[in-house]
C-alpha cells in the first residue's frame, strides 16, 4: 500500500512540474511566434506597398489588384525626367530629356519577390484584402490604397481568443494594414 502511495505522489508531482512547465513556456513560445509571424507580414505589406508606389509612377494610380501589379511591375518601364539648362539664365528656358528604367530592375534592387506579394506570411495561401479607389480630397482626385489581413489570419494555433491572456493587446480580430481609403496616406497601422 505505502508503494502504491509513493508512486501515486510521484505521478502527481511529475504531473505538477509538467503543468508548471506549460504555464511558463506557452507564453514564451506565443509572443515568440507572434513577433515573427508579425514582423515577417508585416515586410510582405512594405514590400506590397513600394510595388504600389512604383506602380503609381508608372500608371498614376495604385493597382487594384495583384495581378494587375505584378503584371505590370514584370514589364512596364519607370519615367525618369531629367530638366536640361541653366536654372539661373534670365530667359528660363529649358529642356526635358526622359529616360526608361524596367520596372522589373527596381523590384529587384529591393528584393521583392513578386510571385509571393499577395500571400499572407504563415496562413496557408490566404491573400491580402487589397482596395484601390479615387477620391476627392481638398477638391482634388488621388488615388488611394488599403491592403490589410487579419492577425487571426497568420497566427495558426495561436490565433485563439485565449492567448490573449500572454498578451493584453493580442487581439485576433485586429486588423493589419497599410493605407487609408479616406485620405492620401500609405502609412502602416503598425508604425
Amino acid at each position: 500500500m505505502k508503494i502504491a502511495f509513493n508512486i501515486f505522489l510521484i505521478l502527481i508531482i511529475v504531473f505538477l512540474g509538467f503543468m508548471l512547465y506549460k504555464s511558463i513556456q506557452d507564453p514564451i513560445e506565443f509572443n515568440a511566434e507572434k513577433t515573427k509571424r508579425e514582423n515577417a507580414v508585416i515586410q510582405r505589406l512594405m514590400d506590397v506597398r513600394s510595388s504600389q508606389e512604383i506602380y503609381r509612377l508608372i500608371k498614376g494610380d495604385f493597382a487594384k489588384d495583384f495581378e494587375t501589379l505584378i503584371s505590370v511591375l514584370q514589364t512596364a518601364r519607370i519615367p525618369i525626367l531629367k530638366m536640361v539648362g541653366d536654372k539661373d539664365a534670365t530667359d528660363g528656358v529649358f529642356s526635358v530629356d526622359t529616360t526608361y528604367v524596367n520596372a522589373i530592375d527596381s523590384i529587384n534592387s529591393l528584393k521583392i519577390v513578386l510571385d509571393s506579394l499577395p500571400f499572407i506570411p504563415y496562413s496557408g495561401g490566404k491573400r491580402f484584402s487589397i482596395t484601390a479607389e479615387n477620391i476627392e480630397f481638398q477638391k482634388t482626385m488621388v488615388p488611394v490604397l488599403e491592403v490589410s489581413t487579419v492577425k487571426k489570419d497568420f497566427m495558426g494555433q495561436f490565433g485563439d481568443a485565449r492567448y490573449s491572456m500572454y498578451d493584453k493587446s493580442f487581439n485576433p480580430k485586429d486588423v493589419i494594414k497599410f493605407g487609408d481609403l479616406s485620405k492620401p496616406s500609405l502609412a502602416g497601422n503598425w508604425e
